[in-house]
């Protein structure tokens, strides 16, 4: 990584990132959504490994580390999907990995993980319990934290969707893109920014929890008193801090979208595209179906996962 602790991940970096993934990561294709209107399409990352986009940041961080350090193993804090990608990274790299989960855990997240080969912890229903537990067992056992999102690394290993949408799409107009801590929003937008700066980067976040959206009304990260949704990926109460950082330089707008938008987002990409959504990975497609702003075609949406079970999906969609 050429980036300090605090610079902007830089178009090197996310070439460097996309060589590493070669072999590692899958391509994830464009696909069109007529359904959705003309010129909109999906950027499915549901059929990564993994599940999730979750696997080029932690597979990109990881294999940076020294091998001795990498021997000792990993920790990582996650509501889900991150926890699954540390567990394959691990599993790539021949290493050991703990995973932080909430007690909340969806069961497909958690034995995912356990399949893995993952150790898996459950630490409270906050960020800050299974960042606190993940930090205890680093400094127990020498394994290495893997964060979630507020990394240059992490950062620049989740930018390289970006980087694909362009080569598949070039005069894309729009990009919308989920919000959770910030590691997929920011990476994809310095991507796209760097790249093709005319393109209009829209980042999307759940209603109950707005934290880019009060960030940038404040100008700083802010946290949040409490999130609620059903995009339980998306319920960081903070935006990370060097993410930020790289929403301020390079996305455009956010909006936000309600649990009754992703419903509708998740049945219609289950009904039409025959792709299956969590509610934190359809909420790009709930801005479109709700009109939650004027989006320029081309319009590409990311959904950044499908980890969810079928008594899960039928619960989401009832």
């Amino acid at each position: 990584m050429t980036t300090t602790a605090n610079a902007l991940v830089t178009a090197a970096d996310l070439a460097d990132a996309a060589r590493a993934l070669q072999g590692v990561a899958v391509r994830t294709p464009l696909l069109p959504a007529p359904f959705l209107g003309e010129g909109v399409w999906l950027k499915p990352e549901m059929l990564q490994r993994g599940g999730a986009f979750k696997l080029r940041g932690a597979y990109n961080f990881m294999r940076r580390l020294a091998p001795d350090v990498l021997a000792r193993g990993v920790v990582a804090p996650s509501s889900g999907n991150h926890a699954q990608a540390v567990a394959l990274a691990a599993q790539l790299l021949g290493v050991p990995a703990i995973v932080v989960m909430p007690t909340t855990v969806t069961a497909p997240k958690r034995s995912g993980a356990e399949r893995l080969g993952a150790r898996v912890e459950l630490a409270g229903t906050t960020t800050a319990d299974r960042m606190a537990r993940a930090l205890e067992i680093a400094a127990k056992e020498g394994a290495t934290l893997v964060p979630p999102y507020d990394d240059a690394d992490i950062i620049a290993g989740q930018g390289t969707i970006g980087l694909e949408i362009l080569a598949d799409l070039p005069d894309a107009a729009t990009v919308l893109v989920p919000v959770g801590g910030g590691g997929l929003s920011a990476g994809v937008a310095t991507a796209i920014k760097l790249h093709h700066p005319a393109t209009r980067v829209i980042g999307v976040e759940p209603a109950g929890a707005p934290k880019l959206s009060r960030a940038r009304s404040a100008g700083a990260p802010v946290k949040l008193e409490n999130t609620a949704s059903i995009a339980d990926g998306l319920l960081a109460v903070e935006i990370g801090h060097l993410t930020f950082a790289h929403h301020q330089r390079y996305i455009d707008d956010v909006v936000l979208v309600d649990d009754a938008a992703m419903k509708r987002a998740m049945r219609a990409l289950l009904d039409r595209a025959k792709l299956v959504t969590e509610p934190s990975g359809a909420v790009t497609v709930a801005a479109l179906l709700d009109g939650a702003g004027s989006f320029p075609s081309p319009v590409v949406a990311v959904l950044s996962g499908g980890n969810i079970e079928w008594e899960g999906l039928s619960a989401a969609m009832g």
